[in-house]
């Protein structure tokens, strides 16, 4: 059976026009995508904004260190990328010496075009096999979830990595972001990842408690410790003892609390209420908030040393309009989830609706949405979802896209796709993975066209 042939994205970097014309004319024949510039600016320029698989350059153009700059500007910017260096005989080492820095290859001149297809064909397929099973776990993590954690955004898949590298360790996590975005989901997902699975995860919110209650629900007490106290309780820190403890809403916590339970963290003894005995426990402490705890620092509302003391990891949750790829996912598994529940086959959403639903702000976020769509789904009562079955304060800014349709009638094909991938980019707030998601394109698809729109 034959190899399937590879259409890699390479950026060619060489002062000499002439002889990176020749590297990209040997490399176009088996089907790669050629990008060629000149100079180290182009070629941050290219590494900054474009998207590539193997960088090709040469060691020295001019300035000595011009090769392996555009190696550090490759790692930075194009940190999937393989990079190929073309040196002259006397270079050598210095080739060698980017090796050790990241470097995938080096060739030297003249060139052998055949050796140097190889080489190049071999840096793409080392990047795109290691692309395509990042593809495969993308598919089966946006397709079922990661423990619960639905979506395929840039910002998803960036704490899925988070959860998968933090929960073997006994960091501590702090999880921010607005309420509704799912902080919860992501402290359960590192505990059934760690080495406390076998244990117990406890949940508790400080939100809107006393102090003494607080300290009694915490750290728990023993009988007699006040009226009523007919009975030693232990509290959750005990009680989680070596599993998790996720602690919700911390900045709510008071200043006075904020110091018992920087000690508990810091000695790992609790003294329950109405003893002076401690008691050893050992958790794995999470904590969110939708605070801004920095600020609350500045303010004198939150101490610094329990700030840093619970911020081994920050994991920052976008709200969902700043993640809005993630909404057709999401849309689709909670209609599959909500029509299972009440026996329904599960229902089309109209391409209106979607649109409308991204085009929300979902100041719930995922929780509003999820609540949408599971009255979507109970009042629906055909085999579609249409625009009369969104809530009203949904639908209530729609403005009835029939009334721009007459104006379209003439404009050229071209027009009408400069001024979608304008507005989608304006939508996504200019992050040009969720513009093209939403277009159905690829990312490098949309890069070129926004140069040749003269888009940014």
């Amino acid at each position: 059976m034959a190899k399937p042939q590879l259409h890699a994205q390479v950026l060619i970097v060489d002062d000499e026009v002439d002889h990176a014309e020749v590297m990209a004319e040997a490399l176009r024949k088996p089907g790669h995508i050629c990008t060629i510039v000149n100079n180290l600016t182009d070629a941050e320029d290219e590494l900054i904004h474009g998207n590539f698989d193997v960088v090709v350059t040469d060691l020295v153009m001019g300035d000595e260190t011009a090769g392996l700059k555009v190696l550090d500007l490759t790692i930075k910017h194009q940190p999937s990328a393989e990079a190929i260096m073309v040196t002259a005989h006397g270079d050598v080492p210095t080739a060698k010496a980017a090796l050790q820095r990241g470097a995938y290859d080096f060739i030297e001149k003249p060139l052998d075009l055949e050796v140097f297809r190889n080489r190049v064909n071999g840096a793409a397929e080392k990047v795109l096999l290691r692309d395509y099973t990042a593809h495969l776990e993308r598919q089966r993590d946006a397709a079922y979830g990661f423990e619960g954690i639905v979506g395929e955004s840039a910002a998803i898949r960036q704490i899925i990595s988070t959860i998968k590298q933090v929960a073997p360790s006994s960091i501590s996590v702090l999880i921010t972001g607005e309420s509704g975005t799912g902080k919860e989901l992501i402290a359960g997902a590192i505990h059934k990842h760690s080495k406390r699975a076998d244990h117990r995860y406890v949940t508790f919110n400080a939100a809107g408690q006393s102090e003494t209650l607080l300290e009694d629900q915490l750290f728990g007490h023993v009988r007699g410790a006040f009226t009523g106290a007919d009975r030693d309780r232990e509290g959750v820190f005990e009680y989680a003892n070596r599993g998790t403890l996720f602690l919700d809403e911390i900045g709510d916590m008071p200043l006075s609390m904020q110091a018992k339970l920087l000690r508990v963290l810091e000695t790992g003894e609790v003294v329950r209420l109405g003893s002076n005995d401690t008691r050893a426990t050992d958790v794995r402490f999470i904590t969110a908030t939708n605070r801004d705890l920095k600020k609350l620092v500045d303010e004198g509302s939150f101490r610094e040393d329990l700030y840093f003391r619970i911020k081994g990891t920050e994991i920052k949750v976008l709200p969902l309009r700043d993640r809005r790829d993630d909404i057709p996912r999401l849309v689709r598994h909670g209609m599959g989830k909500y029509a299972t529940e009440i026996d329904r086959p599960i229902p089309t959403v109209s391409e209106p609706v979607m649109m409308r639903l991204v085009s929300y702000d979902w100041p719930g976020n995922v929780r509003e949405l999820l609540n949408v769509v599971q009255r979507m789904v109970v009042m629906c009562e055909g085999d579609t979802i249409e625009i009369s079955h969104v809530p009203e304060e949904v639908r209530s800014d729609e403005t009835g896209q029939s009334g721009h349709v007459g104006s379209l009638a003439g404009v050229g094909l071209d027009k009408l796709e400069k001024e979608a991938i304008r507005q989608t980019l304006a939508m996504t707030g200019g992050n040009r993975e969720q513009a093209a998601n939403l277009l159905g394109i690829g990312e490098r698809t949309l890069y070129r066209k926004l140069k040749e729109y003269g888009l940014k």
